[in-house]
């Protein structure tokens, strides 16, 4: 009987998703319709708003975090392309969730919106955050397996947060970062359990691969603003996301470089450093982004993001791998779970300090308590909910039909495309399949 591939059955991947498509298509064609156009002006305004930013959350999510993951030398095809496949798959696979719930409550056609795909493209968001814990690890078949079950459980994480328990969390920085860092978590540590990931010279980065990286950081820091202030109300609130943000990510690029060459007796500086603690401060401000806080906080807020983020990756990281085997390949702990612990902290402060609330109006001592509560109640929920569905989305991956590639074959573009005329590496064609028929 033929061996099983390690990157998956040959035919469980364009089977899967040609299933998926085909079910998409009937959902379509029985439920989603689009308004009836309007000639109101106040909707035109309304698109031309959101329009530009939606292009700018395009380009972070397709060029900026597809080339941030290609730090990996001999797997950059592989990170663009299964980001590019993740979020395409992820964003129609919340399209359809949201339309099934929305018509379970009206029983009628689901009328489709640029708000509504921005908010399924956020759900997404959190899909490409949360495997880059396993990036290079695991085949595109349990990617997509962690994308079916991540998705449903963000947006009853969402839900909850947000209409619940009324979070205030226009960027993201609870239910988008904190649940996707701790989701991944929870995948990583149930597909690898207690065992030592073996060290693999293909995960070394070289200076090319890490200039890529940079690049995306550039492209993503660039853009961060619309991320975070896409779905804030327009004027005031908006302005101050926009503003804030952009204080706090500046402030986060500065104290990075000040960090990382702190770290190292030699003054040098560490391209992972940059190319992760300059994006810490846009994860942490999201929460507070459109409060009516000085933007002397926002400074603040950037500063110490970034320091939690660098010092993350230089004392974190090691730790956890060393005494809880906690693989995290991408340390998404240090940009996105660390920053975001810290922003949510942050926003309670910010609630019982700042006496005004988004909307300009006055907030007495108690509401802002018990909102300064909610802030905490929802940080908890995001960590412990997402962390359990992590790990139970982990164990499916140990399907049968889902073998993991083997090491000396992870993290290497050679086994997911046709490269031609690439060179030999250390593991010849035949040692590779020796390894395949080894599954």
């Amino acid at each position: 009987m033929a061996a099983v591939s390690p990157a998956c059955p040959h035919r469980l991947l364009p089977l899967s998703l040609g299933l998926f498509q085909a079910a998409l298509l009937l959902f379509f064609a029985l439920f989603i319709t689009y308004n009836k156009p309007s000639a109101q002006l106040e909707d035109a305004n309304h698109l031309y708003s959101i329009f530009p930013f939606f292009q700018d959350i395009q380009v972070m999510l397709v060029v900026g975090l597809g080339l941030l993951l290609a730090f990996l030398p001999r797997y950059g095809l592989s990170a663009l392309t299964h980001n590019f496949l993740l979020l395409n798959f992820s964003t129609q696979w919340a399209l359809v969730l949201q339309g099934l719930l929305q018509h379970l409550h009206h029983g009628q056609e689901i009328p489709l919106e640029l708000h509504n795909l921005l908010r399924a493209e956020f759900a997404g968001v959190t899909v490409l955050i949360s495997v880059g814990a396993v990036l290079g690890r695991a085949t595109p078949c349990q990617l997509l397996l962690v994308a079916s079950c991540e998705v449903p459980a963000y947006l009853a994480s969402e839900w909850v947060i947000t209409t619940h328990l009324g979070v205030l969390d226009v960027g993201g920085t609870i239910t988008i970062h904190v649940f996707s860092c701790y989701f991944g978590l929870g995948v990583s540590k149930a597909l690898f359990g207690a065992v030592q990931h073996p060290e693999n010279p293909k995960e070394t980065p070289t200076p090319r691969s890490d200039l890529l990286s940079l690049t995306g950081t550039l492209v993503l820091w660039v853009f961060w603003p619309s991320f975070v202030a896409a779905l804030c109300q327009p004027g005031g609130a908006q302005h101050r996301a926009i503003l804030n943000t952009y204080l706090a990510m500046s402030s986060g690029a500065v104290t990075t470089v000040m960090g990382s060459s702190l770290l190292h007796r030699d003054g040098k500086l560490s391209p992972g450093h940059l190319q992760n603690g300059s994006l810490a401060g846009g994860v942490a401000i999201g929460v507070v982004a459109d409060m009516a806080v000085p933007p002397v906080a926002a400074l603040a807020l950037g500063t110490l993001s970034a320091l939690t983020c660098v010092l993350g990756f230089r004392f974190l990281t090691p730790f956890l791998a060393r005494k809880f085997l906690l693989q995290d390949q991408c340390g998404i702990h240090n940009l996105h779970g660390l920053p975001g612990i810290l922003g949510a902290v942050a926003s309670a402060v910010a609630i019982l300090l700042v006496p005004e609330d988004t909307s300009g109006g006055q907030r007495g001592d108690h509401r802002a308590g018990s909102q300064a509560l909610c802030q905490v109640a929802g940080l908890v929920v995001a960590m412990g909910g997402s962390l359990l569905a992590g790990l139970l989305a982990g164990a499916v991956l140990h399907l049968p039909c889902l073998p993991r590639p083997p090491a000396p074959l992870s993290s290497d573009d050679s086994l997911y495309f046709k490269i031609q005329g690439q060179a030999r590496s250390s593991t010849t064609e035949e040692e590779a399949l020796a390894l395949r028929e080894q599954v």
